[in-house]
């Protein structure tokens, strides 16, 4: 199996911390994010590790020599112009897969224990082109899913809002949680370049009829670590003391 990494974010959002460092090597329960994901990717039957990098490449790369790959074949996909979201990152790095099994797709800044494998075993299991973890949690933003899965987005900070096709059935708005299952026949079927969102390659092939499901991981914990507040609560999950009790 594979399973790609996103780490080429730049964190702009918890600087002064990642102006020497890429966000992916920020550190929780004494450890940096990559190694967090990784281990917990191998553990759930990554057999090859893709990591995206753009800030600090050299620093992710001596991560995971210093931790050997973590005992599995690691290809590193260099973004070297510019960052290129979610969907421009798996694009570019299309040559790595095996494109053998369906493959996990996780956010880097991505701190949980929700259930890799009940999210495998659910994808494997209803023949979706992708899966999506989904939680129940305080957001504005949502992607829209119906009977026949995603069929739309919205943002109720700013009251944008597309539906890409007719609903089948209820609706339910669903905050996504950074970790996908996707089968390999999608990489086929980008038709989208440069830098952008994976979300936006989604809803063109559910308007096309692809079936995009959603996977409840509510009851996990779950922190997307990209403030200064997300990384306090992550390291407090942790068990690390506070600046007050250090």
């Amino acid at each position: 199996m594979d399973a790609m990494i996103l780490a080429a974010g730049l964190g702009t959002r918890l600087r002064p911390l990642t102006d020497s460092m890429p966000k992916a090597l920020v550190e929780v329960g004494g450890e940096p994010l990559l190694v967090h994901v990784a281990r917990r990717l191998v553990s759930a039957g990554a057999t090859r590790l893709i990591v995206n990098v753009h800030a600090f490449p050299e620093q992710i790369e001596a991560v995971i020599e210093a931790h050997a790959g973590f005992g599995v074949e690691v290809r590193v996909s260099h973004e070297r112009g510019r960052p290129l979201e979610t969907g421009g990152a798996l694009l570019a790095a299309r040559e790595h897969f095996r494109g053998e099994a369906p493959f996990f797709l996780h956010n880097a800044d991505v701190w949980s224990d929700l259930s890799l494998e009940g999210l495998y075993a659910a994808h494997a299991a209803s023949g979706a082109l992708a899966t999506l973890a989904v939680m129940g949690r305080e957001t504005s933003r949502f992607l829209r899913f119906d009977g026949a899965g995603l069929c739309g987005w919205e943002n109720r900070a700013t009251g944008a809002c597309e539906q890409v096709r007719a609903a089948v059935g209820e609706v339910r708005a669903l905050p996504f949680c950074g970790v996908h299952v996707i089968s390999p026949e999608f990489l086929g079927r980008i038709t989208e370049t440069g830098a952008f969102s994976i979300v936006r390659t989604y809803l063109r092939l559910s308007a096309e009829g692809a079936h995009i499901r959603p996977y409840s991981v509510d009851g996990a914990t779950w922190v997307d670590i990209g403030r200064p507040e997300a990384l306090a609560r992550a390291r407090a999950l942790a068990g690390e003391a506070g600046p007050a009790s250090a």
